[in-house]
């Protein structure tokens, strides 16, 4: 069972780190924007892709904004409210099965 509490609080520290970088993705996106690369680029293609899923839902239900998306900005306090949640949780989880 020490083994298995080891396993869930590195699962814990991998979520912790892909957040963060699940984070800075949405702001080099939000940076992107406002400089209108090139949308063939694989970079920014790779970029669309992989926040896509959780802006649009996002984006849908916020009203329109006369042109100004909010998506990323609520994505991100969504992430930063929802983070310590999971962590704390799993965490827990580990150190009671240790």
């Amino acid at each position: 069972m020490f083994a298995f509490g080891n396993l869930i609080i590195t699962i814990a520290e991998l979520l912790n780190f892909l957040i963060g970088i699940y984070i800075w993705i949405i702001v080099v996106r939000t940076l992107l924007s406002w400089i209108n690369p090139d949308p063939r680029n694989q970079i920014v293609r790779f970029i669309v892709t992989i926040t896509e899923p959780a802006l649009e839902p996002v984006r849908r239900m916020l009203p329109f904004m006369g042109g100004l998306d909010l998506s990323p900005m609520v994505v991100i306090i969504l992430l930063y409210f929802i983070r310590p949640f999971i962590l704390q949780t799993l965490l827990e989880l580990a150190y009671r099965i240790k």
